[in-house]
């Protein structure tokens, strides 16, 4: 836990009564990186937006945001933006008076609460929505304007839970798109925590992550530590291929002979062939080098490469 740290939760706990949410839940998010809470439902995983953002307090242990209790509003204000799951837009307000308001609130004064407002609202391509009523607005337009507020100024820190629940394809890429660019923008300095059951998205965007089940981690770290995408490189094989030294099988013993090599196994059933192997050795694109030459001279029939296990399969693994 030593170090530098944008955000860390030291032994964090929240108890309900007798129900435990989060259960001493330790973790040091590194400064400029975007970071994903993932599990499923009950988890722990919207206690603890709700303790990162003040909303809640720990029963025990401790959170700190850029160094200071989220509850400590003042040293925060403009530095943390969040956007909470089920937030609800003023309905009477128009888009621009809301954002304005809330740039304000962010300790943005006079004309650049305006200038963010509508930057903010451009972002997501929203520039037209300024004066509609929020009420007026579909669900995938207000959590879009929702997005735009979290990011209001140069935030430090934001924090986002689903934020492309419900949206369409097209959209929801399009704020994956966002999130890149953000962070791409400030690289550094910028640092985004993303709850989402979405984990495709989530290994798409995130540098690391944490997996929470019942209130506590049982998975940390980068995203090719959670997948294995160092470590492990799967092939899949087309309809009637088999083990075999025949031209089309899949030669094992000459896969196995490849330098490099921890392990090897073939599942007949869903003609895959998954390798382990040595990282220190050579990375996971040397090693795809290596399996495919054989497999090509072998004349077998490949219909797809991946590195690592997916970060479904690790979640299903761990929950």
């Amino acid at each position: 836990m030593a170090g530098e740290a944008a955000v860390r939760l030291h032994q964090t706990t929240k108890r309900f009564g007798s129900k435990t949410a989060v259960d001493e839940v330790s973790l040091a998010i590194e400064p400029g990186s975007v970071f994903g809470l993932i599990g499923p439902n009950g988890a722990g995983k919207t206690t603890t937006f709700s303790m990162l953002a003040g909303y809640l307090r720990p029963t025990s242990g401790s959170i700190e945001v850029l160094g200071f209790a989220p509850t400590n509003v003042d040293p925060l204000r403009g530095r943390l933006g969040v956007l909470p799951q089920d937030a609800v837009l003023p309905p009477t307000d128009t888009v621009g008076d809301f954002l304005v308001h809330m740039a304000r609130l962010q300790d943005l004064r006079g004309s650049h609460a305006e200038e963010a407002a509508r930057r903010g609202l451009e972002e997501v391509s929203g520039r037209d929505w300024w004066g509609q009523r929020c009420s007026a607005l579909s669900h995938g337009m207000a959590k879009r304007v929702a997005i735009a507020q979290a990011f209001l100024g140069s935030p430090e820190v934001v924090l986002l839970d689903e934020p492309t629940a419900g949206l369409d394809p097209r959209v929801a890429w399009e704020v994956r798109e966002l999130l890149v660019a953000k962070k791409e923008a400030q690289r550094g300095r910028l640092t985004i925590i993303v709850s989402s059951h979405n984990l495709q998205e989530l290994e798409a965007i995130c540098d690391a992550a944490a997996i929470l089940d019942r209130g506590k981690v049982v998975g940390s770290g980068t995203m090719a530590e959670l997948t294995a995408a160092n470590e492990e490189v799967r092939i899949e094989f087309g309809a009637g291929t088999r083990r075999g030294t025949d031209a089309g099988q899949v030669p094992l013993q000459r896969l196995r002979d490849l330098p490099g090599v921890k392990t090897l196994n073939y599942d007949d059933e869903r003609r895959e062939l998954v390798v382990s192997f040595e990282r220190r050795e050579l990375d996971a694109e040397a090693m795809i080098g290596q399996l495919l030459g054989v497999l090509l001279q072998n004349q077998a029939r490949i219909s797809g490469v991946s590195k690592g296990r997916g970060l479904e399969q690790r979640v299903m693994d761990l929950t």
